[in-house]
């Protein structure tokens, strides 16, 4: 259904200046704000041309399963008829060998410099054999691949042009929540398309993406708007577009931009020296909550709560340890867990940092050298069950415990712990599970029975349980009522 707006002339013209942004209207005597929809034309006008769609052509092995009769692809035997069996439907009968298939990815990008660099998301790019950008001045143009940052999805293009129409850049910081912002792309290859909404949120952590404070918008985001830019009304670039929240796979109101400012560092690193350094604390933290934060004593929830120190890593050299809770880096707060990767990544390999850390219940400053982000950590070895454990209650906890065997510690790799046979009461109520394994309370190592004992009694109504959970370790609040 298409509707028009009456009266669409009128509105225009209380609009001031060429801006887009929005006439305030004295609020009404019950305190209602009011304030006319922006004006996105002349942004369009200005900026429009130095958006461009991206098409990146990606070379696929594909085999042909053209047998005379059907053997299914998992069958031990189908690669030996694939080969040796004629095929009639061939030339010849010959035997097919695998082919090349040829899918294509599309998005978007805009040019940040006259001399032809464009940035977009890298999953666009990634894997192109051959990419190609369009102008809105109908002009095509190979372009080369500068490097990409999987980390942050940011990718830097170059095309051989220049007199460019290009973006200007805008700062992030200044975005406000309900402020309104514009999208430029080509969803489902519907060319120059221009979608609006208004930020909904600032500083979203998504699963998996540690290094990104994304902008949470409103705005109409769907395939093919990826690597866009996200407009300010002054018609800055104040992000790319990367991601939406989808059930159906369409646009369902919640979309997410990468801010400009990382962006803008990750490209100048990769023009640079073609790829992205990032300094690194070694580290893995959780976020601190009401509860945790009585336990360990600290006036509020905040800062990063530290649940595994990685050996011989830089924060293990500087006695940084488990328990900690990192409240500030070079006296800047660390309001949330999801702060500190991002405020690390930002940081060069061999950078001194000072850490103002919570421990034990006083305030104390640690100093580290960053060492450099690399792979992936190494996933963290489960306990194999053993028949034969002597088990032992803890009542008033609501758990069923036992010592780790010599096995057991050399698997998990600790000096000691308590393996959870059973979770009742306040520890199921506190979501701890058969099989999790306790190895701290509050900020005291456990390596057996009697140092759990003295440190539950130690530790009073408010129980912080160091916890490794399969891949993950945690700490899990537990209170005795």
């Amino acid at each position: 259904m298409v509707s028009t707006l009456a009266g669409c002339e009128k509105v225009e013209s209380l609009f001031k200046g060429g801006s887009g942004a929005p006439v305030a209207v004295p609020a009404k005597e019950d305190g209602t704000v009011q304030m006319l929809l922006p004006d996105f034309t002349q942004l369009v006008e200005r900026e429009g041309p130095a958006v461009v769609n991206i098409q990146a052509n990606k070379l696929e092995q594909t085999a042909q399963n053209e047998l005379p009769f059907p053997i299914p692809e998992d069958d031990p035997l189908y690669d030996f008829f694939r080969r040796f069996i004629p095929n009639p439907n061939a030339p010849g009968g010959a035997p097919q060998e695998p082919q090349g298939s040829e899918s294509v990815s599309f998005g978007s990008g805009f040019i940040i410099s006259q001399d032809g660099y464009i940035l977009t998301n890298a999953h666009v790019v990634s894997g192109g054999s051959q990419i190609k950008v369009m102008m809105t001045d109908k002009r095509e143009m190979n372009a080369k691949l500068v490097g990409l940052d999987k980390r942050t999805d940011v990718a830097v293009l170059k095309i051989e042009a220049s007199g460019l129409p290009t973006v200007k850049i805008g700062n992030p910081a200044g975005l406000k929540v309900g402020e309104w912002v514009a999208a430029i792309g080509a969803p489902f290859g519907f060319e120059n398309t221009v979608t609006a909404g208004i930020v909904s949120a600032k500083g979203r952590s998504l699963p998996d993406e540690n290094y990104v404070p994304f902008i949470q918008t409103d705005v109409a985001i769907n395939p093919g708007n990826s690597g866009g830019p996200l407009f300010n009304l002054k018609g800055e670039v104040v992000g790319i577009n990367s991601q939406i929240y989808s059930r159906s796979g369409g646009f369902m109101g919640i979309s997410f931009a990468i801010p400009i400012d990382i962006a803008i560092g990750v490209s100048d690193q990769i023009k640079a020296k073609g790829k992205v350094s990032r300094g690194q604390l070694g580290v893995h933290i959780q976020e601190v909550t009401q509860e945790l934060a009585q336990s360990f004593g600290l006036d509020k929830p905040r800062g990063a709560l530290v649940v595994n120190v990685e050996p011989n890593g830089p924060a293990a050299k500087s006695g940084l340890q488990i328990g900690d809770i990192i409240v500030t880096l070079n006296d800047k707060p660390v309001d949330s867990s999801k702060d500190l990767p991002v405020m690390i990544g930002a940081l060069q390999p061999g950078t001194k940092v000072k850490l103002g850390v919570w421990r034990k219940g006083k305030a104390a400053a640690v100093e580290v050298q960053l060492g450099e982000l690399s792979g992936e950590a190494q996933p963290t070895p489960q306990p194999t069950p053993q028949g034969n454990q002597q088990s032992y209650q803890f009542g008033k906890l609501g758990l069923t415990l036992a010592e780790l065997s010599t096995e057991q510690r050399d698997e998990l790799g600790v000096r000691g712990g308590l393996l959870i046979q059973k979770a009742q009461g306040p520890a199921a109520r506190a979501g701890l599970q058969h099989g999790d394994v306790i190895i701290g309370v509050n900020q005291a190592q456990i390596t057996d029975l009697k140092s759990f004992e003295k440190a539950i009694n130690a530790a009073g109504k408010n129980i912080a349980l160091l916890v490794r959970r399969q891949e993950t370790t945690l700490f899990v609040p537990l209170r005795i009522e």
